[in-house]
């Protein structure tokens, strides 16, 4: 790996990297630390030390100066300053890195906002899923997209009216072993360190939320244990809502029967989305990496009128309407002219390729510009975070049917608000949930 804040940690035995940003001095503050040794027992965590713990003798502790020395020793002063530069574009407040040596875990919390969360009686303050991404990823696009997730998510939780500030974690490392109590728990004290709450994303299993909540903490939800189970189930229903919501702004009603929609992946969303859609007769075209996946669609509905396309095509197939539900960043400046849908709706994070909102502005009005309906994600995807809301808040109380009044009225109601408000003040969508949530952001 080329260019990374961990390798002048790794050459300097240290654990720990801390970057704050204040957007509204622009100054950014380092630190970085040794604060356990490499024989650290992780699967004593909560059991035998806690994160207030003193875990070795031979602590270090660099400042501001000090951390800038080496990151210059080994020629990674401009990279450093280029993430900063990330978190001055985004206002973020800043990350937090720590590293296990032993098994190469990479740990970054991105935390963009904490105001949402400032008084809110919790020992989390932010929230915000957890991510894995392999080693050989290049750092930088993991933090791009660490940061833009973090960013979405402060949106996200302003826009559900829950308590907590936005973040987002992603974890450089092999896959995880569900078995290996070290490994298990040295993720459970890094995100105890950053004081949020999180449930598995992209790269982790569901069951990575039960084994880490039934050794370790609370502060992570989404466990088919759980009493809320995985949120890709909820997260489906509220966007399908939002989806209608759109079909009704742009053909004049919401009736689905018929319309032939696009669903890129067939994950813990797009698969529930998807039978959504048929339960409507839309007629549906779907692609997904894993040829599992789309055999277990077509053997579920073998009589529904199921088209499936390479990956690489699902962004210009003829479709009324394209439904993200996979990865981030796939809408970019290259692709929209060949776009052909009128709608652009669906439950994937960060669908436009942007790391700030001025692009996303910027991107979102080629959009508009082309006749395509399309609202920012953070503000219909809801359902996940509140379904994690409700298990953190209510643990083994916590039931699906407490959260469904809240998903129904943002994803039908605040969505037919936003797409007809911002037709009155002609703007996009998407600049017009910006401006309705940033006032309580930034104050």
């Amino acid at each position: 790996m080329e260019n990374s804040l961990f390798e002048p940690l790794i050459k300097e035995g240290l654990t720990t990297l801390k970057i704050r940003y204040d957007w509204k001095t622009d100054k950014a503050r380092l630190y970085a630390a040794k604060e356990w040794d490499e024989k650290q027992n992780w699967a004593s965590y909560n059991k035998e030390f806690d994160t207030e713990s003193l875990l070795t003798d031979n602590h270090r502790y660099l400042n501001q100066t000090e951390v800038r020395n080496i990151f210059l020793k080994y020629n990674l002063e401009s990279y450093l300053d280029e993430v900063i530069n990330l978190l001055r574009k985004g206002r973020h407040i800043g990350m937090d890195c720590f590293y296990y040596k032993n098994k190469d875990i990479r740990f970054m919390s991105n935390m963009h906002n904490s105001i949402c969360g400032l008084n809110n009686r919790s020992q989390a303050v932010r929230s915000g899923g957890i991510r894995r991404h392999e080693l050989e990823e290049e750092e930088l696009e993991v933090i791009v997209d660490g940061l833009n997730l973090a960013r979405a998510m402060s949106h996200k939780n302003v826009a559900a009216d829950i308590p907590y500030g936005g973040s987002k974690i992603t974890v450089q490392s092999k896959p995880v072993d569900l078995a290996d109590m070290n490994e298990i728990g040295f993720l459970a004290y890094a995100l105890d360190r950053t004081r949020s709450f999180t449930g598995p994303d992209m790269g982790y299993p569901p069951e990575l939320a039960d084994v880490m909540k039934a050794n370790f903490t609370l502060n992570i939800t989404g466990g088919p244990k759980g009493p809320m189970g995985p949120t890709g189930t909820p997260t489906a229903y509220g966007v399908y809502l939002a989806l209608k919501q759109a079909a009704k702004f742009k053909f004049g009603t919401d009736i689905l029967t018929d319309k032939k929609i696009a669903v890129q992946g067939l994950g813990a969303l797009g698969f529930p989305l998807v039978e959504h859609l048929l339960k409507e007769k839309a007629i549906i075209t779907v692609c997904d990496s894993d040829v599992k996946r789309i055999r277990e669609l077509k053997e579920k509905y073998p009589d529904a009128e199921i088209a499936v396309v390479d990956p690489k095509e699902i962004y210009y197939v003829d479709a009324d309407v394209f439904s993200p539900a996979a990865i981030g960043g796939i809408i970019t400046e290259e692709r929209i002219p060949k776009m052909k849908f009128a709608i652009i709706l669906g439950g994937a994070n960060n669908q436009l390729k942007a790391s700030s909102k001025e692009e996303e502005y910027r991107l979102a009005r080629i959009l508009h510009k082309r006749g395509i309906l399309y609202q920012c994600d953070w503000w219909h995807n809801i359902a996940g975070v509140l379904a994690g809301w409700e298990e953190y808040t209510n643990q083994q109380q916590a039931n699906l049917k407490n959260i469904l009044p809240k998903i129904e009225h943002i994803c039908i109601e605040k969505t037919w608000e936003n797409l007809n408000k911002a037709e009155r003040l002609s703007i996009t969508p998407t600049e017009c949930a910006y401006q309705t949530v940033e006032e309580k952001l930034y104050k």
